[in-house]
Order: structure tokens, then sequence, then C-alpha cells
């Protein structure tokens, strides 16, 4: 049992190291190809030369994170078949189809205009080299768009139908699939995140231009219209965060319980705005959850529902099954302690269906799967043997939500700032001390970006499908030596590529500031 949870554990740091290494790559890919796309379009449209150099100078930048990008990508698919096996039984049907569509025709779209995109200059029209780079950014989006549906499967499990006779699960609605309400926020709202994340990038390096007063004019108009495109994307993050709020609130409402670090729920529940969670509390017991507790009135009640006057369910709510209705009313559905059993009981009845069928017995069989079937929804429940665990990291989920909202507000700070400078104090531009804040901005927004993930995928622990499959079933018959050993490897490899793309990076910047971009060859 030790060795399992050892497993499960460091299965777990492996797939999260690669996840977050990966991440460190993918929304600077997402918002720097379109930022790139909109330059060339400049170009085109106005002949002006000038922003031929500019699109060239971070197109070249676009490309070294594009190449690191492919790299973790590909090691991330394959930990699904080596250290999650079972995982990949139990939904391969549903959850392969998005990523083979991913690789067959968003992948192969990326890479054939990204071709174009690069050593398409001077060889093909200008109309053609803009269509190849505005395909390459839809393609990377596409992509984007492909990966995300198959991971907001994972959190709301639909469009599919378990099968006793194959023991695993099968899709019968690739629609449900592919238009899953959470894809759709999940998606738009890690697109317009990288919108952000490549804005303030570009205005990072073009602060480093001007403090070294280099290429004054190309960091100026990359600025400006970094910030706008940033603050649309900060905008509509903002909107499609409220969106994903709503679906985490309707299908993962322990998630949102451990986000606010919430137990015992209420009609109009306020909003955690400052507080340190309480390391020593429990589900059940009478400490105090959040200390040094500042709140926004009916502030939770408006982010979940939409309505301040509606009940927000805490942890032990949710345990018990306990709701309370618009007239006030305290019901009661199935606890997590029905849950478990329910779910123990169609565990139980899957097995003798097998038996069954070892035995050639149809009528147990039938039996057996009608067992199945009424109880599968519980199915996950089954693996546990209390409910707190199915209680995700409160003070992990806690923090990180709180780190993402406040970074995202010194972001939108940092657009309206920027903007404001651009067109009203134009002197200030030439300031240090902005242009600090603009570099210092750069790993700003990734840690916002990381920690939107953190909530995301630890928040809905334990469950690698919620509902019906815990983290802990979903391994690989594999020992914890050998996890360990490639996490390691995989550990220093990917250290060493980030380094190696940083370098690359800043060589590249250097040198470009030490010749006039504005003069492509």
């Amino acid at each position: 049992m030790n060795d399992l949870l050892g497993v499960v554990d460091w299965s777990r740091a492996q797939f999260a190291l690669t996840a977050m290494y990966h991440w460190l790559f993918v929304p600077l890919t997402i918002g720097l190809s379109l930022l790139v796309a909109v330059m060339e379009t400049i170009y085109v449209r106005t002949g002006d030369t000038k922003w031929k150099g500019i699109t060239k100078f971070w197109m070249t930048l676009f490309g070294i994170n594009f190449a690191c990008g492919v790299a973790t990508g590909i090691i991330l698919e394959f930990e699904f078949g080596t250290n999650w096996s079972n995982y990949s039984w139990f939904v391969g049907d549903i959850f392969g189809a998005p990523l083979a569509i991913e690789g067959i025709v968003a992948f192969f779209m990326e890479a054939t205009f990204v071709a174009v995109m690069f050593f398409g200059w001077n060889k093909v029209s200008r109309l053609f080299h803009l269509t190849a780079t505005w395909m390459t950014a839809i393609g990377v989006s596409l992509s984007a768009l492909w990966i995300l549906v198959a991971n907001a499967w994972m959190q709301n499990p639909v469009g599919m139908q378990f099968d006793p006779e194959q023991m695993r699960n099968v899709m019968d609605n690739f629609t449900e699939v592919a238009f899953n309400s959470v894809a759709m926020n999940k998606f738009f709202h890690a697109v317009f995140s990288g919108w952000v994340l490549a804005a303030v990038f570009v205005i990072g390096v073009s602060s480093w231009l001007l403090w070294r007063k280099s290429n004054v004019d190309v960091a100026r108009k990359s600025i400006r219209l970094a910030s706008w495109f940033g603050l649309a994307g900060m905008l509509l993050t903002l909107w499609t965060g409220d969106g994903s709020a709503v679906e985490v609130a309707r299908v993962q409402p322990m998630k949102l319980a451990a986000m606010e670090g919430l137990y015992d729920g209420q009609v109009g529940q306020s909003l955690v705005a400052v507080g340190f969670v309480n390391p020593d509390k429990k589900p059940g017991d009478d400490l105090e959850a959040i200390k040094g507790e500042i709140s926004i009135p009916y502030g939770l009640s408006i982010l979940a529902n939409h309505d301040p006057n509606t009940f927000v369910p805490g942890i032990n709510d949710l345990i018990e099954g306990r709701t309370i209705t618009a007239d006030g009313d305290t019901v009661y559905g199935d606890s997590y302690a029905e849950r478990i059993a329910r779910g123990k009981q169609a565990r139980e009845a899957l097995a003798a269906y097998a038996k069954a069928k070892a035995a050639g017995d149809t009528q147990a069989m039938d039996a057996a799967k009608i067992e199945v079937m009424n109880n599968f929804r519980y199915f996950g429940y089954g693996y546990f043997d209390k409910a707190e665990e199915a209680v995700p990291p409160v003070a992990l989920t806690f923090y990180a939500f709180r780190v993402m909202v406040m970074a995202g507000g010194y972001l939108m700070l940092l657009f309206i700032v920027m903007l404001f400078v651009c067109y009203r104090r134009t002197a200030v531009l030439e300031k240090p001390w902005l242009h600090w804040v603009g570099i210092i901005s750069i790993p700003i927004v990734w840690i916002c970006s990381q920690a939107g993930w953190v909530v995301a995928e630890v928040g809905r622990q334990p469950w690698v499908i919620q509902n019906l499959m815990p983290t802990r079933a979903a391994i690989s018959d594999v020992t914890t030596g050998s996890v360990q050993l490639t996490f390691w490897i995989f550990a220093v490899l990917f250290t060493m590529l980030l380094a190696a793309e940083i370098s690359i990076m800043l060589r590249y910047i250097y040198k470009a500031s030490k010749n006039n971009i504005e003069q492509p060859e």
C-alpha cells in the first residue's frame, strides 16, 4: 500500500512538473502568434517596411518559444501511457479523440504554415505570407482548443456511456464532448490569458530596449500595440473567468469550496478578500477556517450564481449532502458516505459481472449490469474509505486563487498605465522606473498564469476524472523507483530546456538591440 501511494504521489509530481514547464511556453505561443499576425497585417496594409522589421523581430522570439513548447508537449502526452495506463484504458476512447484531432489537424496545420511564416519572406507574395502567419496563429489556438476539450472532459465527463462488457467508457456523443460548456469556458479563458501574457512579454522586452536607449521607436510602437492587445485580453479573461466560476459552482462545487476555504456555506455567501487558512482545520470540527478574514459581502454568491441571495455550499455541506433552498428550507441529498457506499456497490457489481461472464451466466450478467449502471455516477467514490479523502488540498487552492486574482489586478493596472503614458504622458516612457516596472512584470504574468492552472488542477483532486476515477486508481503498474528516476531526469532536462530558451532569447534580443530592428534583411 505504501508503494502504491508512493507511485501515485510521484506520478502526480512528474505530470505536474511536465505540465507546469509546458505551460511556461504555451500561453506565450498562443498570444505572441496572434500579436505577430496583427503586426504583419499592419505592415501589409500600410506598406511600411518598419513594421516588417518589427514583425520579424517578435516572430523570431515566437519561433524560439514554439519549438520548446512542442518538446514538452510531446512528453506530456506520452506520460498518459507510461504513468497513467489505467486511466488511458478506462477512458481512452473519449480522451484520445480530441488529442488525435489536435495532432492530425491542428498540429499539422501549425507545422505546415509555420515553415512558410519563417522561411517564406521575399519568396512568396505579401498576402500569401500574411495568410500563413494568420493560419499559424489559428492553428495554435485550435491546438489549444482540443487539448482543453480533453482536459475539460476530465473535469466534467459528458457524452459517454460505460460498457461493462469492455470494462471501460465509450463515447456516445462527440458533440457533447467537443462543446462541453466547461471546455468552451476553459478554451477562451486560456486563449485570452495567453494574449495577456504575450502582451506583458512584449511590454517587458520593449521596456528593456527603452532602458538601453536602443530601437526606441520600435519599443514605443510595440508597447502601444501590446497594451491595447493586453487590455482587450484582460477584459475578456475576466469575462471568461466569470463564466468559469459559474461552471465550477455547477459541476465541481468542492473545488469552489476549497478555493474559498469555505466549510459551512450560507445564503448570501461572502467572498474572502484577505485571509489565512487555518492549517489545523478539518471537515466537521469547530475550528475557525480562515484567520484574519476580510470579506466582500455576498461576493461568492454573486460569483457562483450571479445572484446575491443564493446558497453556496461549503465542504461540510457537500460531505453531508446539505443545501438550502430559495425559501430557506434545508434539504439533504446524497451525502459523501452514501456516495461511497453506492460506489462500492458499483465496483462489487462490476466484479460480479466479470465473474458471471466467465461462467457464461447471462442472467447474472444482466442483473449485475443493472446494478452497475444504477450506481455508476458514483463509481469513483467506491475507492474511498471516508469522506475526507474526497476533499482537495484547501490551502494550496485557496492561496493560488488569490495569487492569480492579485496578479491579474496588477496586470490590468499595468495596461491602463502604459496606455495612459503612451497617449498622454509620452515623456514618462523615458523614465527608468517605468522601464523596470515593465521588465519586472514579465515574471509576474507567468506567476499569474501558473497559479491559474494550480487552481484548476489541484482544486479537482483527488479526481483524475470527476466522480468517476480518483488519481490512485489511474496509475500504471510501475515501481516508485522508476517514476522517481524519470522525474529527476525530466526535471533536469526541462530545466536545461528552459535555461536554453531564456539564453537564446536574451542573446537574440541583445544582438538585435545593437542593430536597427526596423531595417529588415
